[in-house]
């Protein structure tokens, strides 16, 4: 055993994650495009990196409304 761990990345190479607005949703985009309708991107230095870090829990109970303000998720929402 090493010691190293590895942990899963939120998106692969050349991609990054978004965020579906209203929602707890995400989804991996090419770097080269622009989040499809519905979603957006992370707000700066909030971005999930790895299943299960800091950013990805809070985002299980978080998310981004129509104004791009961030909010917390009904529960069951």
């Amino acid at each position: 055993m090493t010691g190293c761990s590895i942990e899963e990345a939120t998106c692969g190479g050349g991609e990054y994650p978004v965020l579906s607005v209203g929602g707890t949703g995400s989804a991996c985009v090419p770097n080269d495009q622009e989040p499809p309708k519905g979603y957006t991107r992370y707000p700066e230095g909030k971005v999930p990196e790895h299943v299960g870090d800091e950013w990805d829990t809070y985002w299980q109970t978080h998310t981004v409304d129509e104004d791009g303000r961030i909010v917390e998720v009904p529960p069951g929402g």
